[in-house]
């Protein structure tokens, strides 16, 4: 009975890492304090307060859950490819069918319609756009473009978007203040970085890709000219991300850690010109997730302690 009721105990752990897994664990703070940091900021730029304590929850779980759904549909269209570059990932591993990964992907954007919706329905429709230009992507686009990553960089640049227009309508279906500048700097800074985080990312399955025929840019071009165009993108994105701290009057914390992790990640990406090979564009992604992750982080920082210090209310219920 004991080794029975073990041997089921084991099976659910497995199935739940698999799960887990699927949502790509190492970019969860990336991906979570990138809504979080929005979600403060919209209110705090727009209205010189901070959010509700539910609306800021549910749209930071909504946009995590917006996310993470790409993630799952992208690793279900390119189980060939993981196959052969990350044979141990969930789908290519047999860990979780290919109908079961849809159906979660399904899942997690229901719960990101639900709660664009109860939100503000402007978010909801930037949901929608977000996601059907990530299914091209993943069906079409990657397959058939080494520009695909222009696909990716414009469905995640409206995420930031859709999130700020969640807690701050523009007016258009819901009344409200108007689309705030620093919501258009955001959305162009994540566009225009996550150029820079496809490329890196196909770097590191350039050989799966070659395989498999799939055209991306470091198949195309190579990895040295791939290492450029990534540089560029970093390069911008790191002076957009100045310019959201000067249109939405964010303070030092927030402008020590953009300015210091924005020379770091700078440097990054002029090493990976220097050294320009599979591995360490793979290292550049992570790095790219982790300097975002800093970044907003400090936002928040930020923000809650400006809030507090001017005397601003808190978050309420």
């Amino acid at each position: 009975m004991n080794a029975c009721t073990n041997m089921k105990n084991t099976k659910s752990s497995s199935r739940f890492r698999a799960y887990w897994q699927l949502l790509r664990p190492p970019l969860a703070p990336m991906d979570i304090a990138l809504p979080g940091a929005v979600a403060l900021l919209a209110v705090y730029a727009t209205a010189g307060g901070l959010p509700p304590a539910f609306p800021f929850v549910i749209a930071t779980l909504g946009a995590y859950a917006a996310i993470t759904s790409s993630y799952v549909y992208n690793d279900c269209c390119d189980v060939d490819v993981d196959a052969v570059g990350m044979p141990g990932r969930p789908l290519p591993s047999s860990q979780v069918t290919r109908s079961s990964a849809l159906a979660y992907s399904g899942l997690l954007f229901a719960l990101a319609a639900a709660v664009a919706l109860y939100l503000n329905p402007e978010s909801f429709v930037a949901l929608v756009a977000a996601t059907l230009i990530m299914a091209i992507y993943s069906k079409w686009a990657k397959r058939s473009t080494p520009f695909s990553w222009a696909f990716v960089g414009l469905a995640y640049g409206i995420v930031p978007v859709g999130v700020w227009l969640a807690m701050a309508p523009a007016g258009l279906l819901k009344a409200g203040p108007g689309l705030h500048e620093g919501a258009v700097i955001l959305g162009a800074m994540i566009c225009i970085t996550d150029w820079g985080f496809t490329n890196c990312d196909a770097s590191r399955d350039v050989e799966g890709d070659r395989r498999e025929g799939i055209p991306t840019f470091p198949v195309t071009y190579g990895i040295p000219k791939t290492a450029k165009l990534v540089a560029a993108a970093w390069v911008v994105g790191v002076a957009l991300s100045l310019a959201l701290g000067i249109v939405t009057g964010l303070g030092p914390i927030y402008f020590a850690a953009a300015l210091a992790a924005g020379v770091w990640m700078i440097a990054q990406t002029l090493d990976f010109i220097r050294n320009p090979t599979a591995k360490r564009g793979e290292g550049i992604f992570y790095q790219g997730a982790n300097y975002r992750a800093v970044l907003f982080a400090a936002l928040i920082i930020d923000v809650l302690l400006r809030a507090t210090v001017t005397g601003y209310p808190g978050v309420v219920g």
